[in-house]
């Protein structure tokens, strides 16, 4: 038998009753906890009351622990004491003996230095801190009184460095002391102490910059072997901390020393101090345990190397290789790519310092470039002047041109190469590809001007910069990796770094080339149009070129989206040239110019659904504006233009995705009519508004035709509306019979038209109009009949007029109702 309900409901019904039981448990063992604690509560206070103490059931919370008192208690004990013997020391010294001093001094000093072992060995260790720290500072105060009273001749920095070092040797061997060992503070303060005595050594012995700068440096490889061999947290936090700090100074010292360095001994110290800085930074690199701090530190390595050798050679080497120099040893560090002695952490650090010094390396370039590139620009105030001398005065009209500028050239090669033949890895490879390309259309851009090369050259190589990055775009294809499956599934390649593998060698490479080829051909191409406009020979040949080189290039799908726009950009200004080469006023040239759109309309017909079709159909609706723009001076050529504009834009609106454009077209066909009739000086408001009637009440017909659903105020309202309208207006304001006679007929037909085929729209306009071109006729005849009868008779005239309404209301109402149900079954 077939069990019912099935097995599964069943199971989910005895689900839902035990989740049931369950809550119902809880809730009545929750209400039972809470009974118990009201019967209990009575009793507790009872109790309380009897024992006479307080029945509050939360006790005060305290505000502070007892080890943060009992530590505050320390410290503050320490501190008194620790002033008390500055004050003794101070102003107390003198009225003692020289036992006297030594005796109180020496005593209060170990005993201090004493007590901690004591109070450690019964379990007190903050009370031995505490001690501990006052001992540690009368060792301070009795280096300073030995120097008040027995040494005061001598040279106080000096006993300074002394002083010190004894002190951080004492306060060392005391927290090693195995009596005293378990103390925290000794060993810091010792390593706190250290800092001075080589700075404080090289200053008394006037050792001079390059003197100090070792002793910093020195004093922080010092602190960084402390901080990576021991074990205490503080000793460490301490270490870390001076050798941070300085390190820190010290190579800021030795980089102003090897920049300012002129001779040979000074460049060699100067050098060998950034040497010491980036062995001691590789040392800490090499031994530390943190990937992260590991690849810092020798990238920090890696950049101190290369000033390092690159301060040598700067002094060998004109002004304008400084840069070129520090490139090179830059990229030297690339070496270490092919040791296999070194962690990986410590060859990616060396990796980074090496982009590093790249990266600065191309920043360095970015004034040229921006001059060459930016430059151009100001050739538009000075248009057709004449031919430059050279190629840097053509790309520097209003600019200076930056200084020692004549290695940008090297610095971008030498960068480009070191992107193409260095960088392997499948995922940095297109962008390092893509970053060469562009430092080699960088390379060919400022060439000419840092070369000074005469103006007619630096064209040419600026033109075949534009033709070859645009053969780059063109030649690029969308990347496939190869063996993708394998690539997938099985294990990473084990091959050396610098052997190529398929995925990256493939001269198919990704569209993120491409699209930087593309928009560097632009960038190259709008420079050397600016650069051209020095000639008007120079002007016309680069302009057709280029319309022409981007034409060319508008066959490859991939490019015509970008190139088709640029090739029309670059004929509408070979069209204003010519015209203005041919002494053609604007409007006359706007003629030649509107050759563009037409072309572009043909062209977007052609390509149909292509990617490109719409920028193509922008170009030239641009060019048409520009057109437009030109032709404005003159209103008979603006006339013909906007009709030219017309009739391109209704042959575009043929195509059927395209037929909104035909509102476009009528638009411009009347507004080539209106500015034909301004141009002839035509008031006359009809004809400027037949012209909008006319086609618009064709194209009602025409809808009213296919629809005959279609309202009649969408087919022929607009229409009607557009002459009548101002017609009106014009007529009211008219003194002469024909204007309002005309309107009137105009209006009545309209009306009988409207009554005749029942249509809504033109009944009530034409009736509106009708009866307003009657009032107006009338009007003047009102004014004199009312002007003869009595001023009674107007009021006498109206209440007559309201008793008759009201005496027939209902069967005016009824004849309402039946005039507006007529009006609403018309269309």
């Amino acid at each position: 038998m077939t069990p019912i309900p099935p097995p599964a409901e069943e199971l989910r019904l005895l689900d839902t009753e035990l989740w049931q039981l369950d809550a119902r448990r809880a809730q009545l063992l929750s209400r039972r906890a809470w009974l118990v604690a009201i019967l209990q509560k009575p009793q507790a206070q009872a109790q309380a009351k009897a024992q006479g103490t307080p029945t509050s059931a939360t006790p005060p919370r305290p505000e502070t622990s007892a080890p943060g008192v009992q530590n505050l208690l320390l410290l503050l004990g320490g501190v008194l004491l620790t002033i008390a013997a500055m004050v003794f020391t101070l102003v107390s010294w003198g009225h003692l003996g020289i036992a006297g001093r030594a005796l109180v001094l020496g005593t209060v000093t170990l005993a201090a230095l004493a007590v901690p072992a004591v109070l450690l060995r019964r379990g007190l260790r903050s009370t031995a801190e505490s001690v501990a720290g006052l001992g540690l500072a009368l060792t301070v105060l009795d280096a300073y009184a030995l120097h008040e009273a027995a040494l005061a001749g001598t040279d106080g920095t000096g006993y300074a460095a002394i002083a010190s070092a004894v002190l951080a040797g004492v306060w060392a061997a005391y927290g090693l002391s195995p009596a005293t060992a378990a103390l925290h503070m000794p060993l810091p303060t010792a390593l706190a102490a250290a800092q001075l005595p080589l700075l404080l050594w090289a200053i008394a012995a006037d050792a001079g910059p390059y003197g100090i700068t070792a002793a910093l440096l020195v004093t922080a490889g010092g602190d960084t072997l402390v901080a990576l061999r021991t074990s205490s947290r503080s000793v460490r936090v301490v270490a870390a901390v001076g050798a941070y700090g300085s390190g820190a100074w010290g190579v800021l010292a030795a980089g102003w020393l090897s920049w300012t360095a002129t001779g040979p001994s000074a460049v060699a110290r100067a050098a060998a101090l950034l040497l010491l800085a980036a062995a001691i930074a590789l040392g800490a690199a090499w031994w530390s345990q943190s990937a992260k701090r590991t690849v810092g530190l020798t990238v920090t390595s890696g950049l101190l190397m290369v000033g390092a050798f690159g301060g040598v050679l700067r002094p060998a080497l004109p002004e304008a290789w400084t840069v070129p120099a520090h490139l090179a040893c830059g990229i030297a560090l690339l070496a270490v790519m092919r040791s296999g002695r070194l962690p990986d952490a410590v060859r990616h650090g060396f990796v980074w310092a090496s982009g590093a010094v790249q990266a600065l390396a191309v920043l360095w370039t970015l004034p040229v470039l921006a001059v060459t590139l930016l430059g151009p620009v100001g050739r538009v105030a000075h248009t057709w002047t004449g031919a430059p001398s050279d190629a840097r005065a053509a790309a520097s009209v209003d600019v200076p041109w930056p200084p020692h500028a004549v290695t940008v050239p090297v610095v971008l090669l030498a960068v480009a190469g070191v992107l193409v033949l260095v960088v392997r890895d499948t995922t940095w490879r297109p962008r390092a590809l893509a970053g060469a390309l562009g430092l080699l259309w960088a390379t060919a851009a400022t060439l000419p001007a840092v070369l000074e090369l005469p103006y007619v050259a630096g064209l040419s190589v600026l033109g075949c910069t534009v033709a070859a990055t645009l053969a780059a775009a063109g030649s690029v294809h969308r990347a496939t990796p190869l063996r993708q499956d394998t690539a997938a599934s099985g294990p990473p390649s084990t091959a050396p770094e610098g052997t190529p593998s398929p995925a990256t060698d493939s001269p198919v490479q990704p569209a993120s080339a491409r699209i930087t080829a593309t928009l560097l051909t632009l960038v190259a191409s709008l420079d050397l149009a600016f650069l051209s406009l020095a000639t008007q020979t120079a002007t016309l040949v680069v302009l057709a070129a280029l319309t022409a080189l981007f034409a060319a290039a508008s066959w490859l799908p991939r490019l015509a989206p970008v190139t088709a726009p640029a090739a029309l950009a670059y004929a509408a200004a070979l069209a204003c040239a010519t015209g203005a080469a041919a002494h053609w006023t604007p409007a006359h040239t706007a003629l030649l110019v509107l050759a563009v759109p037409a072309v572009a309309a043909l062209l977007a017909a052609r390509l149909g659904g292509s990617p490109a079709t719409v920028p193509v159909e922008v170009a030239g609706a641009a060019t048409g504006l520009l057109a437009v723009a030109l032709a404005r001076t003159e209103l008979p050529l603006l006339a013909l233009v906007l009709a030219l504009c017309a009739v391109i834009t209704a042959g575009t609106a043929v195509r059927p995705d395209r037929r909104p454009l035909g509102y476009a077209a009528t638009a411009l066909f009347v507004l080539a009519t209106w500015v034909r009739l301004a141009s002839w000086d035509v008031g006359t408001p009809e004809a400027y508004t037949l012209p909008v009637t006319v086609p618009a009440l064709l194209v009602g017909a025409l809808r009213r035709h296919r629809d005959p659903r279609a309202s009649s105020w969408t087919a022929y309202g607009p229409g009607l509306a557009a002459t009548l309208l101002p017609s009106l207006v014009a007529a009211w304001g008219d003194v002469s019979w024909t204007r309002p006679l005309l309107l009137g007929a105009v209006a009545l037909l309209i009306t009988l038209l409207g009554a005749r085929h029942h249509l809504q729209a033109p009944l009530v306009l034409g009736g509106s109009v009708l009866a307003l071109v009657a009032l107006h006729e009338l009007a003047p005849y009102l004014v004199q009949v009312t002007g003869l009868l009595p001023r009674w008779v107007p009021p006498a005239l109206a209440g007559l007029l309201l008793l008759a309404l009201g005496a027939t209301y209902e069967q005016r109402i009824r004849d309402v109702r039946r005039v507006r149900e007529v009006l609403g079954r018309m269309s």
